[in-house]
């Protein structure tokens, strides 16, 4: 049986679905049920002459048809977040890898260099001195 949690969020889809299957519903006739089980199993009735167990029964299966179309669209959106990972994680991997290169590289050319190097890190810090020492001045 449809419980009513089911019916009501999946309201929406499900409103579709009973129109088409019922096509003398009005918008206006769905809208005042508003999800609700029993006003809508009594509207049915009233509209078609049907036994409330056959359309309880009938509005079960059109429930779980939404369920399971929202449930296929969950498992999809799974499987593409999954892929969605793994391509994250391939290219954090591939930056760590250039970056541990970068950093292998310039390891080997301070070791080849050392006087160079040192010169130039000493004329970086000193000019990066100058300019926050000129811009905490200005304040």
């Amino acid at each position: 049986m449809a419980t009513q949690e089911q019916l009501t969020g999946n309201w929406k889809q499900l409103k579709g679905l009973i129109k088409e299957h019922w096509g003398q519903l009005t918008d206006d006739e769905l809208q005042e049920v508003q999800g609700d089980l029993d006003q809508l199993v009594g509207l049915i009735q009233q509209k078609t002459g049907l036994a409330k167990a056959k359309i309880q029964s009938v509005v079960e299966d059109l429930s779980e048809q939404c369920t399971g179309v929202f449930g296929h669209a969950k498992e999809v959106a799974r499987e593409y977040m999954g892929q969605a990972n793994e391509s994250v994680s391939d290219a954090a991997e591939q930056m760590r890898e250039r970056v541990r290169e970068g950093y292998s590289g310039a390891e080997q050319l301070v070791q080849r260099r050392p006087a160079e190097s040192v010169a130039v890190a000493f004329g970086t810090g000193l000019i990066a001195g100058v300019i926050v020492g000129l811009v905490l001045r200005s304040r």
